[in-house]
């Protein structure tokens, strides 16, 4: 079975991104499977659903998504195997821009927003600094010139990923995506893989359920900002 984790700031398309790949891949005759990582809520699964695609969906509520996604993505490997996939795909929230959900030698896609600001790929960590192929959404309806202060955006914080436009309705420019995912590595389990980027750290006070304000009620790893 092949393994690919999608990640990218929330409403940037993953979702759809992932069913106009199944397009392309259910051509060729390709099982695929997704497992859903989000924080509180998500309407993915009636999508994939409707779609005719197994999902399993998982809410990391109060725990850090990337502490979620590690914890459950061996179970999830395993399950992709019971139901003898031939790709699984992880779909991440990404919703701190921090998260960096990609395991190394495991192919890992990050999905951005042309309509979220030509700055944003600078604004965005590991999990488009790390990724082997950024997909660009609602490129169509941007100028020519805005797609191309977003790429050179896109390059100086990550110069060796492969970038690829697909519009999210059409599925224009999924073919690529589908050859890329094609070349994904196998696997049968992930014990003793890693990350490709450590996972938000911090235990204080507030993690464990603090709600006071006050420096008496902040304990553990905190970070001060300087003021004069």
């Amino acid at each position: 079975m092949r393994l690919i984790t999608v990640a990218g700031p929330p409403s940037s398309g993953k979702t759809s991104v992932i069913l106009r790949l199944a397009d392309v891949l259910r051509e060729k005759n390709q099982k695929i499977g997704v497992v859903k990582f989000d924080c509180l809520t998500s309407f993915d699964r009636e999508r994939y659903t409707e779609y005719g695609i197994p999902v399993q969906v998982g809410f990391a509520g109060k725990f850090c998504p990337d502490h979620f996604f590690i914890s459950n993505i061996e179970d999830a490997v395993r399950w992709g195997l019971r139901e003898e996939f031939d790709i699984l795909i992880t779909e991440s929230a990404g919703l701190c821009n921090r998260c960096s959900p990609h395991i190394r030698g495991i192919l890992a896609v990050c999905v951005i927003d042309n309509l979220s600001g030509v700055h944003t790929p600078r604004k965005i960590g590991p999990m488009l600094k790390f990724a082997d192929i950024v997909v660009v959404t609602k490129g169509d309806i941007v100028s020519q010139a805005e797609r191309e202060v977003f790429m050179f955006n896109i390059r100086q914080v990550n110069s060796g990923a492969k970038i690829v436009f697909i519009n999210g309705i059409t599925g224009q420019g999924a073919f690529m995506l589908g050859k890329h995912a094609e070349s994904a590595a196998e696997v049968a389990s992930l014990r003793g893989y890693k990350l490709r980027f450590t996972t938000p750290s911090s235990v204080c006070s507030y993690c464990t359920g603090e709600t006071r304000i006050g420096e008496e009620y902040q304990n553990g790893m905190l970070r001060k900002m300087e003021f004069p």
